[in-house]
């Protein structure tokens, strides 16, 4: 049993639209942003990427099942009213967000698994030096597994990321990471961790 409630938690919204851009992620932060304008401070908040139909053409279609998430202090929960039954503006598609969200705590596991981490570095190698040494600041000891490269367009400005799973974490240690993130740029989605069963599924 979880002893000590984490400072954040996740809060859920259904989704209705039919589609977004495929790189929606900077749109979505600015939608969101112009009713909440703390969602920028990523000591605050983070925007969990919004899962959308795979493949590559545009614009990406959203299924009845896709859900935005954020990831905010508990304490400011109360004031993500301005969101509920909110319709967005994303990159020109209408996005209408549920008016009664779900608030879901954080709990620690063991491996751990961010879809995209952004540092300053485009090399893996390099990419895994600043990883480690944010960790070793905090003294987290795991096992680090990198694995796919990511390109994000933040209007205009090529990031790159990878994908980044953390395995062997203790339950202190894996809600640090839950609560604080790795790397930059929460605001679209980077460095924000989530339970994970296997590491063996990372190059799957």
């Amino acid at each position: 049993m979880q002893e000590t409630a984490a400072s954040m938690v996740d809060v859920i919204y259904p989704l209705r639209g039919q589609a977004l851009p495929r790189d929606h992620r900077r749109a979505l932060a600015e939608a969101l942003e112009r009713l909440v304008p703390w969602l920028a401070d990523p000591s605050q908040a983070g925007v969990h990427r919004v899962n959308v139909v795979a493949g590559s053409g545009e614009p990406a279609l959203i299924s009845l099942r896709t859900r935005l998430m954020l990831r905010v202090q508990r304490a400011r929960v109360g004031e993500l009213a301005p969101l509920q039954g909110v319709v967005l503006d994303v990159g020109g598609y209408p996005l209408r967000l549920g008016t009664v969200p779900v608030v879901r705590e954080l709990l620690p596991w063991g491996t751990l698994y961010a879809h995209v981490v952004a540092t300053a570095d485009d090399d893996e190698l390099a990419f895994l030096e600043t990883i480690e040494g944010e960790l070793d600041a905090m003294d987290v000891p795991c096992r680090r597994i990198c694995g796919r490269r990511q390109v994000i367009d933040d209007g205009g400005r090529t990031l790159t990321g990878f994908s980044l799973m953390l395995d062997g974490l203790s339950p202190a240690d894996s809600l640090r990471l839950l609560e604080s993130g790795l790397g930059r740029h929460r605001r679209l989605g980077c460095g924000m961790f989530v339970p994970h069963r296997s590491a063996a599924a990372l190059r799957a």
